[in-house]
């Protein structure tokens, strides 16, 4: 199974897309730990997040360092899985109450001008991509152009 973990995949293009989710997990994990009542521990209070100011921290962490993994392609479909349960995490407390119009269970609705399916379509575009994006990697690799692939050259596939 540690193969599996491991495999690179053959997609020649995954670089873009890990480098899209660089982008955004990099610069957001590293905003969440300089700017907590923002976008770390403050933010999540607001949201209804449990623990925030041991959740905000957690999380900024963890993006920061997975969104550092995928930038260089190392152990990049386990680098993956945090991600997706961080969006996963992210669609459910802040989206739901916006598609609901209200609060729902301890995740509290943000101020917007408006809710609703097409409200909480236009507000989880980028979460939904994130999402997708850390889906192809766990599923098809980290790509020709990684350091898994560099590490992977010269041993059997399993």
């Amino acid at each position: 199974m540690q193969n599996r973990w491991l495999d690179p995949g053959q997609v020649r293009w995954a670089i873009l897309v890990r480098l899209s989710l660089a982008f955004v997990f990099v610069l957001e994990g590293y905003q969440k730990l300089i700017l907590p009542q923002v976008l770390g521990a403050g933010r999540f209070a607001k949201i209804g997040i449990p623990m925030p100011e041991l959740m905000g921290p957690f999380v900024g962490i963890v993006e920061l360092a997975c969104g550092l993994l995928m930038l260089v392609g190392l152990c990049a479909r386990l680098a993956a899985v945090p991600l997706i349960v961080i969006m996963i995490v992210a669609i459910i407390s802040t989206k739901v109450p916006i598609l609901l119009g209200q609060d729902w269970l301890m995740f509290k609705l943000r101020d917007l001008d408006r809710y609703g399916f097409l409200s909480m379509t236009h507000e989880t575009r980028t979460d939904f991509a994130m999402l997708m994006e850390s889906l192809l990697i766990l599923l098809a690799g980290a790509g020709r152009w990684s350091l898994d692939a560099r590490r992977w050259r010269g041993r059997p596939r399993g």
